[in-house]
């Protein structure tokens, strides 16, 4: 089946769930992180999907804007010791950061494949 045989899907839905790009129906994970080879229900071969670093940068972004943020906060106004903040903030940046990766690699493969991204090659 080719792609315009499926119905449109939104990257961003199918990237936050963890979704085929081209059906919404297959798993594109096969761990964690890792990325299947091929959509288990339409066949999609999945090898074009390499989001590098962009969701670990985005997830860098996000996340110190927000924890940064907030032990700012608490600090301004509660003053607390050093070690109620790595109580806190320590293990609320792997919750934010780990909870993040995942959605934010799907999202940017899936809009990787909406848009047909690949490597840069010389013309010839």
């Amino acid at each position: 089946m080719n792609d315009q045989e499926y119905a449109p899907v939104s990257p961003i839905s199918a990237g936050l769930s963890g979704r085929c790009p081209r059906c919404g129906e297959g798993r594109l994970f096969t761990n964690f992180v890792d990325v299947a080879p091929s959509c288990e229900h339409c066949g999609l071969d999945l090898k074009f999907a390499d989001s590098g670093d962009g969701p670990a940068i985005f997830v860098m972004l996000f996340a110190g804007f927000f924890i940064v943020g907030l032990a700012l906060f608490v600090e301004v106004k509660y003053e607390p010791p050093m070690w109620v903040h790595a109580m806190i903030f320590l293990p609320l940046t792997l919750i934010v950061c780990i909870g993040m990766l995942r959605p934010l690699k799907g999202v940017l493969i899936a809009l990787q494949y909406r848009n047909k991204a690949e490597q840069g090659r010389p013309d010839r």
